[in-house]
């Protein structure tokens, strides 16, 4: 049991700590998107490049977050149902989710987008635009990435689940914990 609690609280530390550095990117989006506007409409001049990053932040921030919505409940779902169930009701759908909508989501996206990737970086993509950045590949690569920190944060829901049903939840810190409804 304390392995699953370790393993169980690692992915979601892990989590936690990529979804405290990449929210800062949505920092870097607005100073990036503010001064390509200033730029533009106040010194009538532009950057490709500037207009790419800015597009690319919100692109890396999305894919490296998407396990800490999961950890944090940030997703959708149908609360009026979900919100006032009993922890082991909690345990069930989310053990049911993470099998049969997550897994098999991840699964697919990571198989289709392999090759997607790969050929990205055969070829060094860089943007499409004239005066892109150059790099277009390692953004691609953090759509593997994203399914990477999806999975292990289902896993983890997963194994809370077990832990829930066997009541042996009170092992987990109370971040962890399903919170009862009052």
């Amino acid at each position: 049991m304390q392995a699953l609690v370790l393993l169980i609280r690692a992915i979601c530390r892990f989590n936690i700590i990529l979804g405290h550095l990449f929210s800062w990117f949505s920092l870097g989006i607005v100073l990036v998107c503010f001064t390509v506007v200033v730029l533009r409409y106040v010194f009538s001049m532009g950057f490709i490049w500037l207009q790419d990053l800015y597009v690319w932040l919100n692109a890396l921030m999305f894919m490296g977050i998407a396990g800490f919505a999961l950890f944090n409940n940030s997703h959708v779902r149908v609360d009026i149902f979900y919100r006032p169930a009993s922890p082991k009701r909690k345990a069930l759908v989310d053990m049911f989710g993470s099998l049969f909508f997550i897994g098999p989501f991840v699964y697919i996206l990571s198989t289709w987008s392999w090759a997607y990737v790969a050929r990205s970086w055969r070829f060094m993509e860089g943007s499409p635009n004239f005066g892109g950045m150059p790099g277009l590949y390692i953004i691609k690569s953090f759509i593997l990435f994203f399914t990477l920190v999806v999975a292990l944060q289902a896993l983890a829901m997963f194994l809370r689940g077990i832990l829930v049903l066997l009541d042996k939840e009170k092992l987990l810190p109370e971040p962890y914990r399903y919170k009862e409804e009052s």
